[in-house]
């Protein structure tokens, strides 16, 4: 048996605490074995307190293994307080500091609002930055993310931009970060996925990918040579291809993961084809990190109505990311 998986807390006031529990339950008696890092009176009347990774496994059958961290004040489901956030942010730190020391084999993150944390100093514009920074003196093979992919079940899709403005999106797209994200996510689909020869498909940016610059020049001045310094390079990338023909199902069946320009270029077919169990996994990075693809969802918190399926597929992605890698 691999070693255990860390999950965040996340924001207490959202949902992480009832879909951390959710999750072990479906998860306790086949695995993959995990333990959160948070404050036991989150997990319900009998979490079991850990005082190490190593001790996740003896326990995991019966109980909710907790590392514990503790709040400053006591939380309400839906109402965040600012006073918590550094046991949010402690928990991620944590939890990237017990990866980088080998006693787990990954991280999962569980969701966060980037405003609470805010209140508290926090100055990063969200977890994928955050991680990346406490790994940055890492040693690591290929080239470096962050570069964030989501993942469901028939769609992997790989951002250019993340959360930008649209506008601003076009403006700054260039043929480098293009070629960066194509080289990072074909080097963590071998060694991540598994995947001995990637395919890419590289998206358009504008309607029927140009139409030879008839609507639109960034094909030909930005996306083209790119493309084709990735092919000169090696790298299996098909594309710039018309982004309203390129996620039907006989399309999906030509590539490994699909290279989108701009945040909801990619987001919106994956969560149209797979809502609940999509992932998020930030490739490029020295150690394995996965999350739900989903927010903090502080109006339905503590109703008992959350879903668990998007932090159970993070948690088994993150197991079976470890595991390719020897961790």
């Amino acid at each position: 048996m691999g070693r255990p998986v860390a999950v965040t807390q996340g924001d207490p006031a959202g949902v992480g605490p009832e879909i951390t529990r959710a999750a072990w339950r479906a998860l306790k008696d086949g695995g993959p074995v995990f333990f959160v890092i948070g404050d036991p009176s989150l997990y319900g009347p009998d979490p079991a307190e850990i005082a190490a990774p190593s001790d996740a496994p003896g326990v995991f059958q019966r109980a909710l293994p907790v590392l514990p961290s503790r709040l400053a004040v006591p939380a309400q489901a839906g109402q965040p307080d600012s006073r918590n956030a550094p046991a949010t942010i402690s928990s991620i730190e944590r939890a990237v500091g017990l990866t980088i020391a080998g006693d787990t084999s990954g991280v999962v993150t569980n969701p966060i609002a980037k405003s609470v944390l805010r209140e508290a100093g926090f100055t990063h514009p969200g977890h994928t930055e955050f991680v990346a920074e406490l790994t940055a003196g890492l040693p690591m093979e290929g080239a470096r993310g962050p570069v964030m992919m989501l993942a469901g079940s028939s769609l992997r899709v790989a951002l250019v931009s993340i959360h930008l403005p649209l506008r601003e999106a076009i403006s700054s797209l260039n043929a480098d970060r293009i070629q960066h994200v194509a080289q990072v996510t074909s080097e963590a689909l071998k060694r991540d996925f598994g995947i001995e020869s990637p395919r890419l498909a590289l998206a358009g940016l504008n309607p029927h990918a140009g139409e030879n610059g008839h609507i639109g020049r960034e094909e030909i001045d930005i996306i083209t040579p790119a493309a084709d310094a990735l092919r000169a390079a090696g790298i299996d990338i098909a594309g710039p291809l018309p982004p309203d023909a390129m996620f039907h199902a006989e399309a999906r069946a030509g590539y490994d993961a699909a290279i989108c320009l701009y945040h909801d270029q990619g987001l919106i077919p994956l969560k149209a084809l797979d809502f609940w169990n999509g992932v998020n996994v930030t490739l490029g990075l020295p150690i394995v990190r996965t999350s739900p693809d989903h927010g903090t969802a502080f109006d339905i918190a503590g109703k008992g109505v959350a879903r668990a399926d998007s932090l159970i597929a993070a948690i088994e992605l993150a197991a079976e990311m470890g595991r390719r890698r020897g961790v």
